[in-house]
């Protein structure tokens, strides 16, 4: 494949158009070149290829420049990427056109909220990856809006492919039989080692402010927007001085917002920054989640909104604490007492807003909740350390990761120890792989009967590179 090169002097972009028409679809295929017009000696201008095309499944492309943003997307995740990542990446491309567009063609469901659900679900990971929406941006050199405006059409078509995906493999099941003979074929040198994982739950309580803390709070904010409306000082000036959101405290509270996304904004804060017209100055605004709010809209077009805010969190003390771990401990009288099970005790009385869609258990990243220790924050290694199986913890303080202090119980529910993979202690885990090369094999057998129904072309250059690409040769146009 030919990479991106540095450009000098004067440039021109030529655009080369090719046209197919297969079973009514039109083919606009572009290739991008740039000529510089550096003069050599013999007068000749040089063609320098800044993208090209790599690939195309019915009327959807797979650029080049779509494969080296995926690449650097992974490496700034800190991805472990293999030799030949581009390959892969360029095959995973191809198989998933071919599943969204026969998704399409069933019309299996897949709906705007669903796209947006996981454009929002994204956005916050990418948040918290990086810290804050601001390091973000800068990160990506572009707004949180432009990167779900560039991803919403990628994330519809993986979520096209996943659905058609499940549908081609919903008949598949393994047997106890099958998992044997899969792990007896694993050299024994092979085997991997395992090392010791635990399953811990919590059940979490974030006690609210007294109410004279609230009352100086909201009195501190009346005062910060009187100062502002007198002119003694700026909004911007006064959000890097006293708020207490480390998301904007460094842009002067600045954001850029759009009405739909309440997954991502505060609710109360969503809907006060559109009520304010351009120039005007909220009234401090509580927020059960996170404190009181003042907003100042600089500018609004349609959904969107650009704003200023002021966050102040009211502070808890030891004696809401107390009370917090007070109630915990009553809590754990119950489960103790087998009244009732720590999972439905965390159901009923845990704040923690992951609860809904994860359950009380930390969860690794492949949703397992099976963790590594590493996995864990300093005050819960803290807390489970002297704990044996089965144990709960007494109420504990802690801080959670947006600086929120509160109180929570620990179950220490299993603790696995260091060995080698064997069917005794990793059944599910062995069952879980063989049944993944078995579904492979039958979307292997699916795609092959599939492809030819297609009208596909791949880059020859990539298909020389890649081998696995070589399936997906069967139109009569081989190659461009």
């Amino acid at each position: 494949m030919k990479y991106f090169s540095t450009l000098y002097n004067k440039h021109v972009i030529i655009f080369e158009f090719m046209v197919s028409f297969r079973n009514l679809f039109t083919m606009v295929l572009m290739l991008l070149t740039v000529a510089a017009s550096s003069q050599s000696k013999q007068g000749q201008a040089h063609k320098v290829v800044i993208d090209k095309i790599l690939g195309v499944v019915g009327d959807r492309i797979i650029l080049q420049s779509d494969i080296q943003n995926e690449i650097s997307d992974a490496l700034r995740r800190g991805d472990q990427l293999p030799e030949n990542a581009a390959c892969t990446i360029m095959e995973q491309s191809m198989l998933s056109k071919i599943l969204a567009l026969q998704a399409e063609k069933d019309s299996l469901p897949v709906s705007d909220e669903d796209v947006e659900a996981q454009l929002d679900l994204r956005t916050r990971n990418w948040i918290n990856q990086f810290g804050s929406v601001q390091a973000l941006e800068e990160v990506a050199g572009k707004t949180v809006y432009q990167l779900k405006d560039d991803s919403r059409q990628l994330i519809r078509e993986q979520l096209l492919a996943q659905a058609m995906q499940r549908k081609v493999v919903e008949n598949v099941h393994i047997t106890p039989s099958e998992v044997k003979t899969f792990f007896e074929k694993i050299p024994t040198d092979s085997l991997p080692f395992i090392e010791s994982q635990i399953e811990v739950g919590q059940i979490n309580i974030y006690p609210k402010a007294a109410k004279e803390v609230e009352e100086y709070i909201y009195n501190e904010m009346l005062n910060y927007k009187k100062q502002i409306e007198s002119g003694a000082t700026t909004f911007e000036n006064l959000a890097k001085r006293v708020s207490e959101d480390p998301g904007s405290k460094e842009r002067g509270g600045n954001y850029e917002i759009n009405r739909s996304d309440k997954s991502t904004w505060d609710p109360v804060f969503l809907s006060t920054s559109f009520r304010l017209k351009p120039g005007e100055i909220s009234m401090p605004v509580k927020s059960n989640k996170f404190g009181y709010f003042l907003i100042k809209q600089d500018d609004r077009r349609g959904d969107d909104a650009k704003i200023r805010m002021i966050l102040r969190i009211p502070p808890v003390t030891e004696t809401e604490l107390s009370v917090a771990r007070a109630k915990l401990d009553s809590v754990r009288k119950e489960i103790t007492e087998n009244k009732i099970s720590f999972k439905d005790a965390a159901y009923k009385y845990s704040d923690d807003d992951n609860l809904k869609n994860y359950g009380p258990f930390i969860l690794n990243q492949d949703g397992s909740t099976f963790i590594s220790i590493d996995h864990l924050d300093k005050e819960m290694l803290n807390t489970i350390k002297d704990m044996k199986i089965g144990d709960i913890s007494k109420p504990v303080n802690f801080t959670n990761e947006q600086g929120k202090k509160g109180a929570r119980l620990v179950y220490l529910k299993s603790r696995t120890e260091a060995h080698r993979l064997n069917l005794k202690d990793d059944y599910s885990k062995i069952a879980d792989q063989a049944m993944m090369i078995k579904k492979n094999q039958e979307l292997d057998k699916w795609l092959e009967k599939r492809i030819p129904n297609y009208y596909i072309i791949v880059d020859k250059e990539a298909a020389e590179n890649c081998p696995g690409l070589h399936k997906y040769q069967t139109t009569e146009s081989r190659g461009f």
